[in-house]
């Protein structure tokens, strides 16, 4: 079984050095508590500036985010000691809300690198390219876009699309999922709702997907459902805690709690 478990984690970015602020650090995260297990599926909704994407960038391990309190581990395994390419080879893989473009770097190289780098030993190439294919195919992805540069001229769809091919073929333990519905017209939404579900009826694996709307929920129906306010989980819920944000919004939440703010890289926090 597989587990990644979040106990009080207090996470905070640095400022921009100014006459102000001096380059101090500003406190996003203030105490998460989550425990996502394979075979689960966990929503995390909530508003703009919360800190829903400095969760998912810490648990990630991205420089910018400084933990300065609170455990992350994996299978018991202390994941903040871990590198960013040790943290995938242990199984967790994080799909951006704006993946990057790698000009130079071809689609089908960059996979083939990547699946290399967390397998522990290269695949066969025309093993590879047969299994590449197939994912390109469910996810209806052209097959011309192997030889393209990564994400560089792509569509939002076709960019998170090609989010989901790098987690299907990566095969992680859990999937982090930052706003992979964002941006998506509903033809989009549903490949990638389908991808996601293809991945989370394996054995041995778990979802953790954020999101600011119940639309990708019609279609990637969560387990649990956790609220977001303020740097913090401030209620859970079943599937039904969806429908009831969509129906009432985060006003009752975030009159309770401060909004965070913040940017996370690539997307909101």
């Amino acid at each position: 079984m597989s587990t990644l478990e979040i106990r009080d984690l207090h996470v905070s970015v640095a400022e921009a050095q100014s006459s102000s602020t001096g380059g101090t650090l500003r406190e996003i995260l203030r105490g998460v508590n989550l425990t996502v297990r394979d075979g689960e599926t966990h929503a995390i909704m909530g508003p703009n500036g919360s800190g829903k994407s400095t969760l998912a960038y810490a648990i990630a391990g991205h420089p910018k985010y400084h933990v300065t309190a609170g455990s992350v581990t994996l299978d018991g395994e202390d994941v903040l000691a871990m590198s960013v390419d040790a943290r995938a080879r242990a199984g967790l893989f994080l799909a951006m809300q704006y993946p990057v473009e790698v000009p130079g770097v071809s689609v089908s190289n960059f996979l083939r690198t990547a699946v290399t780098a967390t397998r522990g030993e290269a695949p066969k190439l025309r093993e590879f390219m047969k299994e590449m294919r197939g994912a390109m195919s469910d996810l209806a992805i052209d097959p011309k876009f192997a030889e393209r540069s990564l994400n560089e001229g792509f569509s939002g769809g076709e960019k998170k699309r090609h989010e989901i091919l790098q987690m299907e073929l990566l095969d992680p333990k859990i999937a982090v999922l930052d706003e992979t519905d964002s941006g998506l017209d509903v033809d989009a939404l549903k490949i990638v709702a389908e991808g996601i579900n293809r991945f989370r009826a394996q054995p041995d694996h778990g979802v953790l997907l954020i999101t600011h709307y119940t639309r990708i929920l019609r279609y990637v129906q969560p387990d649990f459902v956790h609220v977001f306010v303020g740097g913090r989980i401030v209620e859970e819920g079943g599937p039904e805690l969806a429908q009831v944000l969509e129906d009432d919004g985060y006003e009752r939440f975030t009159a309770a709690a401060p909004v965070v703010g913040g940017t996370a890289a690539g997307g909101t926090a």
